[in-house]
């Protein structure tokens, strides 16, 4: 049934996730004790990351270098240019949290395993795919909080020690884990699996962690059905833009088919994985509850597009092959 309807069980968990918070949010010692669990969680969950990460398969596509810039600049210039245009939006239409998520959401990287995945449904160049994705993932960890600073600027920038907290919260284990690669590498790829729960477990956790603590702040004070709804549609917008530039754009440089699909795919994600922890150190606790709901929505929307869109490809695809 979730098959059919085109839901991310994943975010059903989410959803669930951000219930029991708003039922249950931890306070106190709980909230500490958890906000603990959840920085060791993600410490280790971008330690598998960096662990996974084969750089010779990194290696494969990256003499492609007119793609990967292509998608480069759109993730990294064209969604933060199109984000700017957020911060027109009145305070009495959208709170101020909610329109730093939006913003927040243009400035971070793409993901890696989907877009990878949908690169191969829809019949792309899968090693580019690999190579961008990858290489998205690495150049945000220090894009992405110089970019949220730079759009974000008015509302106060971020400080030295957020960017210190990233460096040793997420960039320290990327790097360990991408130094002790030759030698855990296979042992991850086959627990895969197995480790997969602590990816999920470790990013449901900082939605807890950060979603309790607006609750604890007010945040359905703040936030209503309608504002939420809003927001929705704001995403759903960025993503049609986003899906139409990135095609508009490879096509313009003239790629293949398979190229122009990798750009698609690597292009218009944003990821899910680096965003959730990176909001949790970048915004006070307050705030990064609600920034969140804009990632998680457009998590959503992009999955359900994105699994219409590979379709569509491979079956034109198999089209031209049979004429």
């Amino acid at each position: 049934m979730l098959s059919r309807l085109r839901l991310d069980p994943y975010l059903l968990m989410m959803v669930g996730t951000v219930a029991l918070a708003s039922v249950l949010p931890a306070r106190g010692l709980a909230a500490e004790g958890v906000s603990i669990i959840a920085k060791l969680g993600i410490a280790l969950l971008f330690f598998l990351h960096g662990a996974r990460l084969s750089r010779k398969a990194m290696l494969t596509g990256l003499a492609h270098w007119r793609l990967h810039l292509t998608i480069l600049a759109i993730t990294f210039l064209a969604f933060p240019l199109v984000g700017l245009s957020f911060k027109l939006i009145p305070e009495s239409v959208l709170p101020t949290p909610l329109i730093m998520g939006l913003l927040f959401l243009c400035c971070l990287p793409s993901t890696v395993q989907s877009s990878i995945g949908f690169t191969s449904i829809a019949r792309g160049n899968i090693a580019a795919a690999l190579c961008s994705a990858s290489a998205s993932n690495l150049l945000g960890m220090a894009l992405t909080p110089i970019l949220a600073g730079l759009v974000l600027h008015t509302q106060g920038g971020f400080s030295l020690d957020q960017l210190e907290a990233i460096g040793l919260q997420l960039l320290l284990p990327f790097i360990t884990g991408q130094v002790l690669q030759p030698w855990i590498g296979a042992w991850v790829e086959k627990n895969k699996r197995i480790l997969g729960f602590v990816d999920r477990g470790s990013i449901l956790l900082v939605v807890f962690s950060a979603f309790g603590e607006a609750v604890v702040q007010g945040v359905w004070s703040r936030v209503s059905a309608s504002e939420l709804l809003i927001v929705g549609v704001l995403c759903a917008l960025l993503l049609a833009v986003a899906l139409a530039g990135s095609r508009t754009a490879a096509r313009a440089m003239g790629f293949d088919k398979e190229d122009e699909i990798a750009v698609v795919f690597c292009g218009t994600k944003k990821s899910i994985v680096t965003g959730v922890p990176m909001a949790a150190i970048l915004f006070p606790a307050a705030v990064a509850g609600v920034a969140i709901l804009p990632v998680m929505l457009f998590h959503q929307m992009q999955l359900m597009a994105c699994a219409v869109i590979a379709q569509r490809y491979a079956a034109r695809d198999k089209t031209d092959a049979a004429v």
